[in-house]
């Protein structure tokens, strides 16, 4: 079994990558089943690079809040901020602003898009909404900056309300991200009398903004009209978020993480207009299969980013996941050799992609058991996923940074 699946190797590059492929997609999404390690970014960095110079990706997409993504894209762009302050600013979650590899990527992409005309630069993107394990933002930000793009170009009678309006409903920030609100929905604010006309207030903004498009393109531009419905799709997604913080079925939990899953796939959408994106992120965000989880006793299902971005696109959207065999710093050794990861392992490449549908061939009748994690943030590879992935990418050994 192990020289028919060696058969299926390759490096892991860009030519070898849409060679598993029917198509170039508009969505190239790159897995990974832990965050943080620098083997896996420096391999994300190097793929982006032959897709851009090979392929004419212009934008990459990785797991980070997608206002914050904004700071990096200024900066990639038009070189605004130093580059302390773009990865102080720019990143969400604590493995993001302090990794090489993430800084890596912001600095190779300002000298490439230096001295370039507009349309040529490349572009980055956060996909993931203003959200953390512990709370959620407030959407003062989002939702003042699409009321905002909107006063300075359209007529004031058409506005559903002003901003000082918007002010007073908000209130305090911390009412919003109070971390005691992420366990206990009645220290929620989601459901208050002013949370819910800020709910319509958002909509109607959203439908003002879509009305205009034609005149906003032409007195703004695509850029700024494009951002202004990142802040519409911001908006929206948190206040319906926290109002869903404040309920008290059994199905908050499912409510909560589907609704994170459309903010995803909503900026993901997005970003596909502008032409093809290569996508980074947990493998269990982008998977096509339902996403599983137990919480408080309950489990939960949901479908994620990556199955719902698949409705959407179709051949548009691929997925390669990726598997490891060790990370000796986290306590995870040499995979048991009836597993999907074994069976990569016993390979003698370091690092490599398998197309998915050969591997199941060769595969036959054999059932690969699911590998058990000694780690609690490395998820192995599930068997029953593999045929739903376009390729596997395998990293034999993820060493300490």
């Amino acid at each position: 079994m192990v020289s028919d699946i060696k058969s299926t190797a390759h490096a892991v590059d860009a030519s070898a990558v849409m060679g598993l492929l029917p198509a170039r997609p508009r969505l190239l999404a790159l897995g990974e089943p832990t965050h943080g390690e620098g083997t896996l970014l420096d391999l994300r960095n190097e793929l982006f690079r032959q897709l851009v110079e090979q392929e004419g990706y212009r934008t990459i997409a990785i797991e980070s809040d997608c206002m914050m993504g904004l700071v990096v894209d200024d900066h990639v762009t038009s070189g605004t901020g130093d580059l302390d302050e773009v990865m102080e600013r720019g990143f969400s979650h604590r493995w993001f602003n302090g990794s090489a590899g993430n800084r890596d990527l912001v600095r190779w992409m300002r000298a490439y898009n230096d001295g370039r005309p507009a349309a040529e630069r490349l572009r980055f993107a956060g996909f993931d909404g203003p959200l953390e394990m512990t709370a959620a933002a407030s959407p003062r930000q989002a939702l003042t900056a699409l009321h905002g793009y909107l006063s300075a170009s359209v007529d004031a009678g058409l506005l559903p309300c002003t901003a000082e309006t918007l002010d007073r409903l908000l209130g305090a920030d911390d009412r919003w991200t109070d971390p005691a609100a992420m366990m206990d929905p009645a220290q929620s604010v989601g459901r208050s009398a002013e949370a819910g006309e800020l709910r319509l207030l958002a909509d109607d903004l959203v439908a003002l903004l879509d009305a205009q498009t034609p005149h906003l393109i032409t007195a703004t531009s695509r850029d700024d009209w494009d951002r202004a419905r990142l802040y519409g799709r911001t908006a929206t997604g948190l206040l319906r978020y926290h109002f869903w913080m404040a309920d008290t079925s059994p199905s908050r939990w499912t409510w909560l993480a589907s609704l994170r899953a459309q903010m995803m796939a909503g900026n993901l959408l997005a970003a596909a207009e502008r032409g093809p994106v290569l996508v980074h992120s947990h493998n269990g965000h982008l998977q096509r299969a339902k996403s599983t989880m137990r919480m408080g006793g309950l489990q939960l299902e949901w479908w994620g980013a990556g199955a719902l971005v698949s409705a959407h696109l179709g051949e548009g959207y691929a997925f390669l996941a990726t598997a490891l065999g060790t990370i000796p710093h986290q306590g995870v050794d040499a995979p048991p050799p009836d597993t999907v990861e074994g069976l990569l392992y016993a390979l003698p490449e370091e690092r490599f992609v398998v197309d998915a549908r050969r591997l199941v061939a060769a595969l036959g009748d054999a059932q690969p058991t699911s590998r058990e994690s000694p780690f609690y943030g490395y998820s192995p590879l599930d068997p029953a996923h593999v045929a739903g992935t376009d390729g596997i990418v395998f990293v034999k050994d993820v060493r300490q940074s």
